[in-house]
């Protein structure tokens, strides 16, 4: 993050880390007395990312000593028994080393609560839970309710934080919910979840959380921007032929058939992850990095944001079928654990979106995302135009191709710039070169985990990365046409697992004179 994302952050880049750790000079404030409620604590996403990056941000020095952390869930269990269930989510899945001194003053204010969702006395001992651990960190207890549970969960907890004033903060504190996605699963939905959800909480302590947006990758999107003069310059329909982003996962749903089944891919991802990398891609530099200004700038873009006429040629779904992927043989996503075999559910979507406005209007932006593909991958391309005139002799330019700016969101995250160069030799012969920028090979600090990023803002009350409700139903408007025309016309284009997807959407490109990436 730069300064400009942080502007009370200290000019020095200074900052106080009790435990010792080397500090991270990126993040330069650090929570004051809170707590985070998890609720879905016992899930995947708890023990994986959520726990891990709370003990993560305690090892760097960013979290109060008397930092308080509440699950919530049905399992039996005491005090001692969650916080050893943290403890092995952390020893498993944490970013920085496990050191005895941190974990034993996280695990002091770690507290657990019985109970279902619908059950009045379990939200009334968390009332008392929460109640008690402000009066000893000596605050009114400022605290955040993260809801790590299915949608269809959302509208049940936030009407019993209601009933039971948990979100209510008292005098000089604060209370703020966090909510994962999918946020609706239509544009009707998401205005009823909405509704609720700032009946409960005013709209400035909600935080809807797409992780994405806290990756450094992306966050540096803004950066090579607006930072620098040499790309602005040239991002435009003057220069830019397309612009593809690729979130590829070479996994299958797993364990998830009960989540994914009925959302599919397009819903899952192009909705939210692969709309607001569009967004930052394409918006207009904002006069600041306040929230209001950044999502100003996003929802201008989105709502500028126009499907194609014919969604049969220029959209595309698909499911992965029975193959063998690196060696091992995959079941189709029918055959899954779980899995209706008639189900219509796509795990690949790929969509044709173009933006009218000034800066854009006329250029393609192609999104795609899918499951049991080549690799895992997520990237924005930015292809340029090619050259107007090329001065060589005949064949010199056979390998070139077109100019590009490629933004490696995950695995390896950095950015690649595509260009022609001269071939050593006596001829001059001109062929694509890549140079190569890297965050693991150019920064002595290791990126911190994303949920480290989105869960250290909660606390400060910093909404820069999370989307406004504005940006969240903008984004269903846009994807619900799609999503009502594939209802009625056919099933999903079959695509062999391992493989870059249906043939269909390598004939939606080429009906356009372009063809896909190779990430």
């Amino acid at each position: 993050m730069t300064d400009a994302l942080h502007p009370t952050a200290p000019r020095d880049g200074s900052s106080t880390d009790p435990s010792g750790a080397t500090a991270d000079r990126r993040e330069r404030e650090v929570a004051g007395s809170s707590g985070l409620v998890i609720f879905g604590v016992t899930g995947d996403l708890s023990r994986k990312k959520l726990l891990p990056a709370v003990y993560d941000l305690a090892n760097r020095g960013l979290l109060p000593a008397d930092f308080a952390l509440v699950g919530f869930g049905r399992r039996d269990w005491k005090d001692e028994d969650f916080a050893q269930v943290v403890h092995d989510a952390v020893k498993e899945h944490a970013r920085t080393p496990v050191r005895d001194e941190v974990w034993q003053r996280l695990a002091e204010n770690c507290r657990f609560v019985q109970g279902d969702f619908d059950d009045d006395d379990a939200f009334a001992q968390l009332r008392k839970t929460i109640e008690a651990l402000g009066r000893k960190q000596g605050t009114g207890g400022d605290f955040a309710f993260y809801l790590s549970v299915p949608p269809r969960s959302f509208p049940q907890v936030l009407r019993q934080l209601q009933a039971h004033s948990l979100a209510d903060p008292p005098p000089g504190s604060w209370r703020r919910a966090v909510i994962e996605k999918p946020f609706g699963h239509d544009l009707a939905s998401a205005q009823d979840l909405n509704r609720i959800v700032h009946d409960v909480f005013p709209p400035g302590e909600v935080f809807r959380i797409d992780h994405y947006l806290g990756k450094e990758t992306v966050q540096n999107i803004l950066a090579l921007r607006f930072a620098n003069t040499m790309f602005e310059p040239l991002w435009n329909r003057s220069y830019v032929d397309h612009v593809q982003i690729t979130m590829a996962e070479d996994i299958g749903i797993g364990g998830r058939a009960g989540y994914y089944d009925g959302i599919g891919a397009a819903r899952d991802v192009i909705q939210n992850h692969l709309l607001q990398l569009l967004a930052l891609t394409a918006m207009e530099e904002p006069d600041s990095f306040r929230p209001e200004a950044l999502s100003a700038e996003k929802l201008k873009v989105l709502s500028a944001v126009r499907l194609p006429d014919d969604l049969a040629r220029h959209t595309v779904r698909g499911q992965y079928a029975h193959a063998w992927q690196r060696g091992e043989e995959v079941p189709g996503y029918l055959e899954e654990d779980g899995i209706d075999p008639a189900s219509r559910t796509d795990t690949y979507a790929a969509v044709k979106l173009e933006i009218n406005n000034r800066r854009w209007a006329g250029v393609p932006f192609y999104l795609r995302t899918g499951k049991r593909l080549g690799r895992r991958v997520t990237e924005i391309a930015v292809v340029f135009k090619p050259a107007p005139f090329l001065p060589f002799e005949s064949g010199a330019t056979s390998e070139l191709g077109q100019n590009a700016l490629v933004v490696r969101v995950q695995p390896d995250e950095g950015v690649t710039v595509r260009f022609g160069s001269k071939v050593p030799g006596n001829s001059l012969e001109v062929r694509d070169v890549t140079m190569d920028f890297d965050y693991r090979d150019s920064f002595a600090e290791a990126s911190p985990e994303a949920y480290e990023r989105l869960i250290l803002d909660v606390l400060l009350g910093d909404a820069n990365l999370f989307p406004k409700h504005q940006e969240v139903e903008q984004s269903w408007r846009i994807l619900d046409p799609v999503e009502r025309f594939w209802d009625s016309h056919g099933n999903p284009a079959q695509y062999p697992a391992g493989s870059w997807g249906p043939a269909e959407a390598d004939e939606m490109l080429a009906r356009d004179g372009r063809s896909w990436r190779r990430p």
